[in-house]
């Protein structure tokens, strides 16, 4: 037996994009989506428009939730930071920036592995706001704190479950939390 080499007149790879799906010819217009059996151009109408809303929401809280929270007096711009301290935290937004931009465009684009882009910007935002909560259980290592007396004061918590003050960044990425379960709920759903 030697090397297989293809017929000149037969495509040199055989793509297979679902159930009953050959293309050995030319695709049909529009390129079928893998994972709906639909069209790409009816992907925001199939299984996954929940999950793919959800992580939106998910990744616009720590990209441009960040941006709006960080980017300010309450710490890039804040005088009692230290500059190296400063640095840090815009290098953290703006790295949140471009993951997040990677992410929507994981979940909007349209064509194939569409279930699989949503796992992997799940587990994207899943590093992300576990970073955070590492971070927080970690505070008496490195003598951190929640919040600065000149950033976001504790508010009076709606619900008192806990306690009567409830810290706006551990609020924040807890409702993002329960968005990204959601999410993932759906997409495995999906």
């Amino acid at each position: 037996m030697g090397k297989y080499t293809p017929r000149r007149n037969r495509p040199h790879a055989l793509i297979h994009a679902g159930p009953g799906l050959d293309f050995r010819a030319a695709p049909p217009e529009p390129w079928p989506d893998r994972d709906t059996g639909g069209t790409a151009m009816s992907f925001a109408f199939d299984h996954l428009l929940i999950a793919r809303i959800l992580f939106t929401l998910m990744t616009a809280g720590y990209a441009v939730g960040t941006v709006i929270a960080d980017f300010n007096a309450t710490h890039a711009t804040n005088p009692k930071w230290t500059p190296h301290a400063r640095f840090h935290v815009v290098w953290q937004i703006t790295s949140y920036i471009g993951f997040g931009l990677l992410s929507l465009i994981l979940i909007w684009w349209p064509g194939p592995l569409a279930v699989e882009r949503l796992y992997l910007v799940a587990i994207m935002g899943a590093i992300v706001y576990a970073a955070f909560f590492v971070a927080l259980i970690a505070m008496p290592v490195y003598g951190g704190r929640a919040y600065d007396d000149n950033g976001y004061q504790p508010f009076a918590a709606p619900v008192p479950l806990f306690t009567g003050r409830w810290d706006a960044n551990i609020t924040a990425f807890s409702v993002q939390i329960v968005i990204w379960l959601a999410g993932l709920t759906a997409a495995l759903a999906g």
